[in-house]
Parts: structure tokens; C-alpha cells; sequence
């Protein structure tokens, strides 16, 4: 790809809405927390935790995810974490992060939400003045049960500062959303929005769910949708946005090749869709490289990466002001970049 472009991605003004702070755990990080907290690990450098990093499906992803995340033990540990993600996102244009975080990978272990709130809430007050900002969503984890989810969040309710939203997130089949429709119901209550994973591994159903049952306006994943022309009518009729991550995709099996990827039917399908990271230190990527693999596999240009970038400001839970003033800076961006600069 030409350096040109890759400019270009990294001056974009853009949002990443489809991020798990629990996986922007680099190597270098996890073995200095494991250090710090005298946490045995059975990695012995930073190669045999890359080694590590090599997956069949996600099942076989998250047994290493949710051990990673035992050196996360106070709230400086969280402060790091948060800080390093949003360092990095930043440098890739990321202006606004509606980042996933998952309470119950810390409480079930004995760490409580006045430990990593405080953590989070640090780093991104001390974030805002280098020109990012970012709000927190909470997932309850899918393989857990409904009852589960409803007490955490009768356990988060004194924290619920910095937290717009919900989410849903973990191993998705055979875990249907209707499992978790009371504790969307009481999150309602309390003025939280709704998004959550759907057709990753699920069925179109569950998208269909996620919407009805849960009342998500946005989709997490969702790319079997195209499995059935009626979910795809419907999330292009009522503009429901999906978060899709393209190279998680690939490092889960979802695809084989970024080549195979569904993302340009999606967009040709009149769906609104937006680029993001997932799990970027496990998958290896963090937002501006999916932009960067989809102008190199796909053969994406400029207007087709702006676009996207429009997208994930529009589909973004900020207010119509903020809006409005990252899209005004990306048009901007776009007009003062060379347009005879291709790849």
C-alpha cells in the first residue's frame, strides 16, 4: 500500500465502537503485570506469549483471554491498560472509543468494581486532553447466565459513571439473547443504551433477537446476517449499524482470507457498516491496520475508507454537536489529502 494512504487512515477522525479493553493486553504488558502482582503465568518471554496467540476458533481464544486477564489485579493495572489502548488508538485517528470492558471476568476472581472503575475512569479523564475521548459499555459474558448478568449490574449500579451502555459478548452459540432479556430490561430502567453481539458464530436469529428482545441499536459482529435476506432488508431499512472487525474475522475462523470477507456485500446490501479492532493485541491489529487490510486485500480507496470513517462518527452514541464536528474535521481531511495518491 502506498505510504500516501496510510497516511490518510491514520488522519481520519473515527470512532472505534467494536473494542474489548481486556483484549488490547499486549505481551510486554501482560508479563509486566504478572511481575508486578507476582502472578505466575506459564509463558516464559514475550515470543512464547505471541506463540500463544495463535487460535483454531474462539473458544480456544477466550481460554487464553480470560487467563491473560488475572494479572489485572488493581486499579493501576487498569489505569495501564486503558491508557496504553487509548494511546494507540489515537495515534490511528481514533478521536471517540466506546469501549467493551467485562466486569464479570474481574468480580468472578475476587476484584470488585471500585478496582478497575477507578482505573478506567483515570485513564480516560487523563486521555481527554491529548484529543481523544471515550465512553465504557458493559458486557455481561453470554456463557454465563441471565441471573448472573442481572446481579452484576445490581453491582455495578453505584459505578455507572463514564458507562453508556450494555453489551453481550463470549461464546455465542447455543446461548441465545432471549437469555438475557430481563437484565436489558432493568438496564433501560436505569437510562443505559443497548448493543450486542449477534451472528459471529450465531445464527441470523440471534441478530433478529438482538433487536426485538434485547432492543440493541447496534449489532456487534452480525456478518451471517447475509444468510437471510430478511435481516439484511431490515438492518438496511432501520439503519442499524454493525461493528464489524475484519481481522478478528480472520483469526477466528470467521474467514478464511481478508480476500473472503463479506464486508464490501454488506455495504453493497445498503447496511451501515463500521471498522473496528476487537481484540487487537490477539488479533493483531488495532484499528487503523483493518482500514490498512481492507485498502490492501480488498482494494479499498480513499472514499471508500472515508466513508467508513463517516460511519463509525454517525453510528456513535456522542451527541449531534460532536458529531457534527468530527465530521466537519473529516471532510476536511479527506479535501487537503492528495487525491492522486493511490495504492
Amino acid at each position: 500500500m502506498e505510504m500516501g494512504l496510510r497516511r490518510l487512515i491514520d488522519e481520519l477522525p473515527k470512532a472505534e465502537l467494536h473494542v474489548h479493553i481486556e483484549g488490547t493486553l499486549e505481551p510486554e504488558l501482560l508479563l509486566e503485570l504478572a511481575v508486578r502482582n507476582s502472578h505466575e503465568l506459564p509463558f516464559e518471554n514475550v515470543d512464547a506469549v505471541h506463540a500463544a496467540y495463535r487460535f483454531t476458533d474462539l473458544q480456544s481464544f477466550l481460554d487464553i483471554y480470560y487467563r491473560g486477564a488475572a494479572v489485572l489485579q488493581t486499579p493501576a493495572d487498569f489505569y495501564d491498560l486503558m491508557s496504553a489502548y487509548l494511546r494507540r488508538a489515537a495515534a490511528d485517528g481514533v478521536r471517540h472509543a466506546e469501549i467493551f470492558f467485562d466486569p464479570q471476568t474481574h468480580t468472578h476472581r475476587g476484584v470488585g468494581f471500585s478496582v478497575f472503575m477507578e482505573g478506567f475512569r483515570s485513564a480516560i479523564a487523563d486521555a481527554h486532553g491529548s484529543g481523544i475521548t471515550a465512553d465504557l459499555i458493559m458486557c455481561f459474558l453470554r456463557h454465563l447466565s441471565g441471573e448472573d448478568a442481572v446481579a452484576t449490574l445490581r453491582d455495578a449500579e453505584p459505578h455507572l459513571e463514564a458507562v453508556i451502555a450494555i453489551g453481550l459478548d463470549s461464546s455465542e452459540q447455543g446461548r441465545p439473547p432471549e437469555m438475557f432479556e430481563d437484565v436489558y430490561a432493568r438496564a433501560r430502567d436505569l437510562g443505559l443504551r443497548a448493543v450486542a453481539h449477534a451472528g459471529e458464530e450465531g445464527p441470523p436469529e440471534y441478530i433478529t433477537a438482538a433487536l426485538d428482545v434485547l432492543g440493541a441499536e447496534r449489532i456487534d459482529h452480525g456478518v451471517r446476517c447475509l444468510e437471510d435476506p430478511e435481516v439484511v432488508g431490515r438492518l438496511g431499512r432501520e439503519g442499524i449499524p454493525l461493528t464489524v472487525c475484519p481481522m478478528s474475522n480472520i483469526a477466528l475462523k470467521v474467514v478464511d482470507r481478508i480476500e473472503d470477507h463479506p464486508l464490501p456485500r454488506l455495504i453493497e446490501a445498503g447496511i451501515t457498516v463500521t471498522v473496528n479492532s476487537d481484540d487487537p493485541a490477539y488479533f493483531g491489529g488495532y484499528v487503523g491496520d483493518n482500514y490498512q487490510a481492507l485498502a490492501e486485500g480488498l482494494g479499498f480507496g480513499a472514499p471508500q475508507l472515508v466513508a467508513l470513517a463517516r460511519n463509525s462518527i454517525q453510528a456513535s452514541f456522542l451527541d449531534t454537536e460532536r458529531k457534527a464536528g468530527l465530521l466537519a474535521e473529516l471532510e476536511q481531511v479527506f479535501r487537503n489529502w492528495d487525491p492522486e495518491v493511490r495504492i
